[in-house]
Parts: structure tokens; sequence; C-alpha cells
């Protein structure tokens, strides 16, 4: 009687082992389940964090403007810029291709007439005849003007940084004049619309015509 005992305690012993057993090997199995589910869904948002900035990356790439050279053009108005669609870059319209420039007034009349406190003087428009000048591929004997920019053709634009104001108070003047004579610098910008942009900074040596702006 007591080897029967001894056998079915035996017996309930190694049963509530295997329970356990079964009771650990199902936990594990869940947390490995939820394991699974928490990496895969990481790894979807990691996934669709890298088409976004793929698709940022695509769009910026296929819509820039790259700078080749700046000139005097007219002292007292405008300069002269020479670009071409970066590699990659889709054929653009002038009116999605964007420019802004920005300069001190070191006498601070811009708004500001009371005080003489040196303000920003600020001019943009788009490549539209009326904003600038129309675009003119170099390759130009004629000097057609196109109103769409393609990738892989130079072209060149008159920009107007001086809107001409009258009133001396409301004058916006970025001119190679202006610039040469107060030793001022000045900051363009380009921006293709859905793209990217391009910065470059306008310093000018010599404001005749046709000097080369650094």
């Amino acid at each position: 009687m007591k080897n029967t005992q001894e056998k079915n305690m035996e017996n309930d012993n190694l049963a509530a082992i295997g329970i356990g057993a079964m009771i650990v090997f199902i936990a594990l199995i869940l947390v490995a389940a939820v394991a699974a589910a928490v990496i895969i869904q990481t790894a979807e948002k990691l996934q669709q964090n890298a088409q976004s900035t793929g698709d940022d990356t695509t769009d910026e790439m296929s819509g820039k403007v790259q700078i080749l050279n700046v000139f005097v053009d007219d002292p007292d108005d405008s300069f002269v810029l020479y670009f071409r669609l970066a590699a990659g870059s889709d054929d653009t319209a002038d009116v999605d291709i964007l420019w802004q420039v920005f300069c001190e007034d070191p006498d601070g009349t811009t708004g500001n007439p009371a005080t003489g406190a040196p303000v920003t003087d600020r001019l943009a428009g788009d490549f539209r005849p009326g904003n600038a000048d129309s675009i003119i591929p170099l390759s130009s004997s004629t000097a057609t003007a196109t109103d769409i920019a393609e990738a892989g053709v130079a072209y060149r634009i008159s920009l107007e940084v001086d809107d001409d104001d009258a009133n001396a108070a409301d004058r916006q003047d970025c001119s190679p004049s202006h610039l040469f004579n107060e030793n001022i610098k000045a900051s363009l910008y380009i921006h293709v619309v859905g793209g990217g942009s391009t910065f470059d900074v306008l310093k000018v040596n010599d404001a005749s015509r046709g000097a080369v702006v650094v």
C-alpha cells in the first residue's frame, strides 16, 4: 500500500512538473509572439520613414537650380544669373522657379527713417517675364526666350534687384552699385516649387557692367 502511495505521489509530481513546463512553454510562445509583433511593427515604421525620406530627397533632387555664375548687368538695377537645373532635375516652368535677394541697408531709411538703424532690404520674384527678364538658353544665337528650363541646358536670366520706388523710405535696393558703394554682401536664394533650394552670396568688387560677382 505504501509503495502504491509513493508511486502515485511520484506520478503527481511528474504531472505537476509537466504542467509547469507546458505553462512556461506557452508563456515563452506568447512572449515570442509579442516580441515578433513589436519587431514587425518597428520594421514597418522604419520602412515607412525610409520611404518618406527617400521621396523627400527625390523631390529635392528632381528640382534644384545650380548657379553657374553671376555678373553685373545694369549696375544700378540688376544682376545676370547663369544657371542650369541640377543633375536629375525634371524640366521646370519659369513660374515654378522663385528667387529672393536680401541685403543690408546701412542707412536705415527703409521702413525705419527716424532712427537710421540698419535694416534689411528684400526683393523677390519668379523667373517669369515681369518679375525678371526671360530665360535665355546660352546656346541660342538669337536670344530666344523660353518659359521651360530643361535639364542639361545652361541658361541666363537678369534679376532686377532695385524696385525703383520713388519713396526713398520704402525703396528696396540690392543693386550692384548699392552693394559696392556700401561694401556689403547680398544673399541670393533660388527655390524650385516642390523641389530644393540653392543659396549663394553676392559680393561686388567691381560694379561695372559685365564684372564677375563672387
